[in-house]
Order: structure tokens, then C-alpha cells, then sequence
């Protein structure tokens, strides 16, 4: 690599790593906000929290780094032109092209870095963070607000136990806990006024219970109980709302390429599978996109005698995220082929990177 393009990478780098520190800070503002106060409010233990949060971290950085390296270039590159450095680097006889191709070598190695973090770090991340919630949850019911929403725990029989309210302390009221059977009513309900989840275990204590035993929808017999315990085996709830289960975003890409596969030979229409699928090499690919167009509108400014400064880069960088975010939703919801909703924020950066070029081609 010339002296010329390591001057370039030397000054688009650390711009680069303090946009990716400025994501992770939003981040953790935006969970201190959103789930740390909440969860530690209603006492849940602060190094669950503490892992819960650390989680959250590679899938923050794998969406930031191709935003990053747009912010990183623009800043990098209108400081280099502010102070006429690029004038006189191709005044030496340096072809505008070498300005190419350190940053585009660069946005090279960010996406297949994304693409690694997605694949190897965000999907195991996130199972680790649903079990690590089971674990918050498990250690004080209270976190998940259940006297609004309610939860629903399975024990190891598979039966489900609804809970109807939790009061301060983790005492749990009007449990109720149903084996069910396919097409048919349900042949077990085990009713507890009072209970709780031992501290520390996935055991469920009840008290003042009944067990009724059930045969053609008609009850066979009736037992009350004082206390009983139930080992609890999964939480099918999480901090967002829902059942818990992984968005297909989240899936490593072996998985998600089998179902989509499947829903293709069923015909099945699943608009947020499909999405999430295209999704997963059209997001780290934005590297690319982002760095041709911020190269070709630094060419642009240098030809145009314009400078461009930190407020411009922050405002690309928005737009570019609320273009993405826009398209994302349109394809989860169906508004648009999920190819168009997962490539289009690319093609868009692209295309207008070509027109600055050609712009600055004219001038």
C-alpha cells in the first residue's frame, strides 16, 4: 500500500472507532432507559442485568459499523479536503482513483467483519439473552410486571403454568397449571392461590392448591394440597413483549435458509423470514454502498470548491439508518419484496454515488 492511501486509512480510522464507541454508549443509554432502570427498580440482580447488557453489545456493533465507516470517511476525507491536502496530492500527480481504493479495501474487511459478527457472535448472543432473562426472571418474578401482563412458565412435564399476578417480596397469586392434549380438553388443572419461585433454583413452590383430574371433559377426582413444589423449565416470555421465541433475524443462517426453503415448497408467505434472510447479506454489504457513495461525494465537495463537516456526516448517517429502517419494516409487514426492502437502502447509496461522480465528471 502507497504512503498516500495508509495517510488516508490513518485518517479515516479513528474517526471509525469513535463513531463505534458513540453506538455502543447510545446503546447502553438506550437500555439504561428502556430495561436496566425498569429491571433494577423491581430488584433484579445487577450482574444478570450486567450480562444482559454485554449481550446486547456485538449485535449493536455489527448494525453500526457499516454507518460507522460512512461517518468515519465523510469526516475523514472533508478534513483532508478543508485543508487542501487532496488539492495537492493530485497537483503531485497522485490519481484521484488511489482515493478509491484504501477506503473501499477498507469497507472490504468491515463487511466481512460484519457478516462474521452477525453469524458467529449476534445469533449465539442472543440465545445466551433469553436464557440469561430466564435467569432474571427465575430470580424475581417481579421484573416482567406480571400484575399488568402476566406469565406463562412450563414445568418439566411440559404443562404450562399461567401466573396471575406477583406482589412485592415475589409471591405469585392464582397459579394455574394445565396439561393439555391435542384436539381435546385439557385432562389435568392444578390451581394454587399462593407461590413462589425459590431464589436461586427453577423450583416453584405452591400453596392452598387442588388438583382435578379430568375424563371426557368431566372431573374423576379432586385433591387439595397445603404446599407442593414443580420444577419450572422454561420462561415463554421476554422483556419485549411476545413469546419469547428468536425473530428470524436472529437465526444462525443454515436455519433460516432451511425454513425459508421449506415455506418456498409449501407456498407459505412469511414476509419476515424472507426479509430477515436477504437482510443478512444486505446489511454488512452496506459497507460497501456507504463507502463508494461517501468517496463519491467527497469528490464531489472537492470539485465543487463545498466542505463538509461533522453536522453533514451526522445528518447522512441518520438518513441513511431511517432509509434502512423504513424498508425494514416495509418488507417484515409485506409492503414490498423482500429483496427490494433488504437491498434497496444499498442500491439507493450506490446510485447516488454514481450521480455525484458524474456531477463532479462535468465540473
Amino acid at each position: 500500500m502507497k504512503r498516500f492511501e495508509r495517510y488516508v486509512l490513518a485518517e479515516i480510522l479513528p474517526p471509525l472507532v469513535g463513531a463505534l464507541a458513540s453506538v455502543i454508549v447510545l446503546v447502553l443509554l438506550t437500555l439504561l432507559e428502556e430495561a436496566i432502570a425498569p429491571l433494577l427498580a423491581k430488584g433484579a440482580n445487577p450482574l444478570l442485568v450486567a450480562r444482559l447488557v454485554a449481550l446486547n453489545v456485538p449485535e449493536a456493533v455489527a448494525t453500526a459499523l457499516p454507518i460507522a465507516l460512512m461517518f468515519a470517511i465523510l469526516l475523514g476525507l472533508s478534513r483532508l479536503a478543508a485543508d487542501s491536502e487532496i488539492k495537492a496530492a493530485l497537483a503531485s500527480g497522485v490519481p484521484a482513483s488511489r482515493l478509491f481504493r484504501p477506503v473501499l479495501l477498507l469497507a472490504v474487511g468491515v463487511t466481512v467483519l460484519s457478516f462474521a459478527l452477525s453469524e458467529l457472535l449476534v445469533t449465539r448472543a442472543k440465545v445466551r439473552v433469553q436464557a440469561v432473562q430466564r435467569e432474571i426472571v427465575l430470580d424475581n418474578p417481579r421484573v416482567l410486571g406480571l400484575g399488568e401482563n402476566g406469565l406463562v412458565l412450563r414445568d418439566a412435564l411440559g404443562r404450562a403454568i399461567s401466573v396471575g399476578r406477583a406482589l412485592p417480596g415475589g409471591e405469585l397469586r392464582d397459579l394455574r397449571i394445565v396439561t393439555m392434549q391435542a384436539g381435546a380438553p385439557p385432562r389435568e388443572v392444578i390451581t394454587a392461590r399462593r407461590g413462589r419461585l425459590r431464589p436461586g433454583s427453577n423450583v416453584l413452590e405452591l400453596q392452598d392448591g387442588r388438583r382435578v383430574t379430568f375424563q371426557d371433559a368431566r372431573p374423576v377426582t379432586v385433591l387439595t394440597f397445603v404446599s407442593g413444589t414443580l420444577p419450572v423449565q422454561d420462561v415463554q416470555a421476554s422483556f419485549e413483549g411476545g413469546n419469547g421465541a428468536l425473530r428470524p433475524i436472529y437465526l444462525p443462517l443454515s436455519q433460516l435458509i432451511e425454513r425459508t426453503n421449506t415455506y418456498r415448497q409449501q407456498s407459505v408467505r412469511s414476509p419476515a423470514d424472507f426479509t430477515a434472510l436477504h437482510r443478512r447479506f444486505a446489511e454488512p454489504l452496506a459497507a460497501l454502498a456507504l463507502a463508494f457513495f461517501a468517496v463519491s461525494l467527497a469528490v464531489y465537495t472537492f470539485r465543487s470548491g463545498l466542505n463538509l463537516g461533522l453536522v453533514w456526516a451526522l445528518l447522512l448517517s441518520f438518513a441513511y439508518y431511517a432509509t434502512w429502517s423504513v424498508f425494514r419494516v416495509m418488507g417484515e409487514n409485506g409492503a414490498l419484496p423482500p429483496t427490494v426492502a433488504a437491498y434497496a437502502p444499498d442500491l439507493i447509496a450506490v446510485l447516488a454515488g454514481g450521480l455525484l461522480l458524474w456531477r463532479a465528471a462535468r465540473r
